[in-house]
């Protein structure tokens, strides 16, 4: 039976074969597994591309035993924490750095000089009840371009492109970033509406933070950058300001598109910290299985407390949850 394999395909698996970086190379060996077709004439080549791709993920977990892959700790990988990672990104000086430096418990190199910052560096964002990652990355620019910067960037759940307010050349450096990472097949978009058609691409979705806002004093590169980036929810920022600051910390979260779950103990009152992190539209059955699976099959109901629902309302598994609802497990 023949495989009838779609063009794509093997434009994919020549770059399969041709590239080099393990992690990439896994990314690339799970797409082509997703476009083939499922069918008996593809059988034997399901099972090659999954044992590619098991041996791909055993290389990645073992770096430095025996097949002489770079350490784990290497820049192009940062594991995930809190509810949500979130990579910012910029020309030289835009200000990343004080950003990450203000908002987390990271210390990053903040100087006056560009291309202080050359290696990416994780801190966590409080916002309210939860922490999330962000990500300072060194600066994107015509005379500077991390390779490691793709993987970083594919990974991430969200972008916070970093523009600065101080100079007048800032539109010209967000629009090379921009059609930077478009040569690297990723492109920023406002929002997530569809999936990309092409596997080789990847569509991240991408706020601006318009930063430094005093030093544009008139409010005109402001202006500028609205007219430029209409679809794009774009988040005034200074340091010196903690309205601006906390409002970023609000943007990233909406932007997230997560909820908060508080629980609560049969009898007792709610704990409003630590909560269960949702994408939003999530159930009570997917927030009894971030306790543990076995806590979400032997789920009979639950009781919630939160919008659009009378206090102690009895819900089923199926039942869809908003931010900050008080949710009762009853096993």
């Amino acid at each position: 039976m023949p495989a009838n394999l779609p063009p794509q395909y093997y434009e994919l698996e020549r770059e399969f074969k041709a590239e080099k970086d393990p992690r990439e190379k896994l990314r690339l060996a799970q797409e082509l597994l997703a476009i083939m077709p499922k069918h008996k004439g593809t059988d034997k080549l399901q099972a090659d591309m999954k044992n590619k791709i098991s041996k791909l993920k055993k290389l990645l977990e073992e770096p430095d035993k025996k097949h002489g892959v770079r350490q784990a700790a290497a820049n192009d990988y940062i594991p995930k924490e809190g509810a949500g990672q979130v990579i910012l990104v910029g020309p030289p000086n835009s200000g990343k750095s004080s950003l990450v430096e203000c908002l987390t418990n990271a210390r990053p190199l903040v100087t006056d000089y560009p291309y202080a910052t050359r290696e990416p560096l994780a801190g966590m964002m409080t916002f309210e009840t939860v922490q999330i990652q962000l990500i300072d990355t060194p600066p994107i620019s015509s005379e500077l371009y991390e390779g490691y910067m793709n993987n970083l960037i594919r990974q991430a759940d969200l972008v916070v492109l970093v523009c600065d307010l101080s100079t007048d050349t800032f539109l010209e450096g967000i629009r090379f970033i921009i059609d930077k990472l478009d040569e690297k097949r990723i492109i920023l978009k406002p929002k997530l509406t569809e999936r990309p058609g092409d596997p080789r691409y990847y569509f991240k979705k991408t706020l601006i933070c318009a930063h430094k806002i005093y030093d544009d004093e008139t409010g005109e590169r402001r202006r500028r950058l609205k007219e430029q980036f209409t679809d794009f929810k774009i988040i005034e920022t200074s340091i010196i300001d903690d309205d601006t600051m906390n409002n970023f910390k609000r943007e990233i979260f909406k932007a997230l598109n997560i909820i908060r779950i508080y629980t609560k103990q049969i009898g007792k009152e709610p704990v409003f910290e630590n909560p269960i992190i949702l994408p939003t539209g999530g159930t009570v059955e997917e927030a009894a299985e971030v306790i543990h699976k076995d806590f979400a099959r032997k789920l009979k109901f639950a009781r919630v407390w939160g919008k659009g629902k009378f206090d102690g309302q009895r819900v089923q598994h199926d039942c869809r949850l908003n931010d900050e609802d008080i949710i009762e497990f009853h096993i």
